[in-house]
């Protein structure tokens, strides 16, 4: 990466870890055999794929049997939550907030046309979950709640462990996390969540992988019909190299958590005294949010403008989530802010342990050259 470029958008991707890409490439050239071939090179290929398997189940305190290999966040997101549903009749209840990935709302949209009856639990301002809210939706026919374990715009960490206390009343709804934006950024816990989507590619893998992990009494249709694979919720040749190298990046994220997390914090803490010198600047990713990610808006100035003009300085920045439509308002600033104006003008800024304080530096002169010549 060039050094004039900076690259302040980790939420929407990172670079792959050089060791997550040199175990894919030894796994690839020494496991050539198709898994499910009943040769030796295939069986040898299966053993590996089990292993792999087993080291990733281990670092997520899951059953091996319970790993859904896929191609990632979407692919686990739709797999789940219309594998859970659409094997209820029509008119069952689906609960969800306004916070969710592109991906959960895409097959909300689904489920409507489909006949589901699709409802958003009100979230408050810091972006948890109204637990009365849920208690008022929750009722016998509901069958799922999708919410995500952080959101990925305002970085706001959800009330999951409040949530999964209160379902335990409530067997019949099932609890699908999207955890994409919170595994390898701070700890997660899946026990008591049924199914649980995650990316490679947000915590240093390659594009292109993901998991679910699907609790082993839940009841699921696959999305993905054919042959066989590792196993009968996924059809398809298992991809032993992409499993192989997000188990390594899944490894360093899990075992390198506690460093990162202190580094980015500091970060987050160095980069929101900085912006008090920008009374312009208003934070919106509330204090006790993910330090990795922080929401910010500046009045009278549209985010996608915003984004444009970073670009153009070398500073790279999203608005909204990467797979969201940058020409609308941003629904989870809505959300939790109330104000369309803000949401229009709300961009993100995403650190990672690989962020240096001298390019947090360069994003605040930006900020102050673009707001100076917004006054001109």
């Amino acid at each position: 990466m060039l050094k004039s470029e900076i690259y302040l958008d980790y939420a929407a991707n990172t670079p792959a870890d050089p060791r997550v890409v040199e175990t894919f490439a030894k796994s690839e050239l020494n496991f050539y055999g198709n898994p499910n071939s009943k040769h030796r090179a295939g069986e040898k290929a299966k053993a590996e794929m089990a292993a792999v398997t087993a080291r990733i189940a281990e670092l997520l305190a899951v059953n091996s049997s319970e790993v859904i290999y896929t191609s990632g966040a979407t692919e686990s997101n739709n797999t789940a939550i219309k594998g859970i549903v659409c094997r209820m009749p029509k008119g069952s209840r689906v609960l969800t907030t306004p916070l969710e990935h592109s991906s959960v709302n895409a097959c909300m949209d689904y489920l409507k046309k489909k006949g589901y009856e699709v409802l958003e639990v009100k979230v408050n301002r810091s972006g948890a979950v109204e637990i009365e809210s849920l208690r008022e939706l929750v009722n016998e026919n509901t069958v799922l709640f999708a919410v995500s374990a952080i959101d990925s715009e305002t970085g706001s960490i959800r009330n999951i462990d409040e949530i999964k206390l209160f379902l335990k009343d409530h067997p019949g709804c099932m609890l699908h996390v999207d955890a994409t934006q919170a595994i390898g950024k701070i700890p997660f816990d899946f026990t008591d969540c049924d199914t649980v989507s995650l990316s490679a590619h947000k915590f240093f893998g390659i594009n292109g992988s993901g998991l679910l992990i699907k609790k082993r009494h839940v009841k699921m249709e696959p999305l993905l019909n054919g042959g066989s694979s590792t196993t009968i919720f996924r059809s398809g040749t298992p991809t032993l190299a992409l499993a192989a190298s997000l188990g390594k990046a899944l490894e360093l994220a899990v075992l390198g958590l506690d460093e990162r997390y202190t580094n980015v914090k500091e970060l987050n803490r160095y980069l929101r005294d900085r912006l008090k010198e920008l009374p312009e600047v208003l934070i919106i990713s509330p204090e006790d949010a993910v330090p990795h990610i922080i929401n910010l808006a500046v009045d009278g100035i549209r985010g996608v403008n915003m984004q444009k003009m970073l670009d153009e300085r070398g500073i790279y920045v999203s608005v909204k989530s990467a797979c969201a439509d940058a020409g609308l308002p941003s629904k989870a600033v809505m959300a939790i802010t109330g104000d369309r104006r803000i949401s229009n003008s709300s961009f993100r800024v995403s650190m990672s342990y690989l962020t240096e304080k001298e390019e947090l530096d360069e994003l605040i002169k930006a900020l102050g050259e673009i707001i100076s010549a917004k006054k001109a």
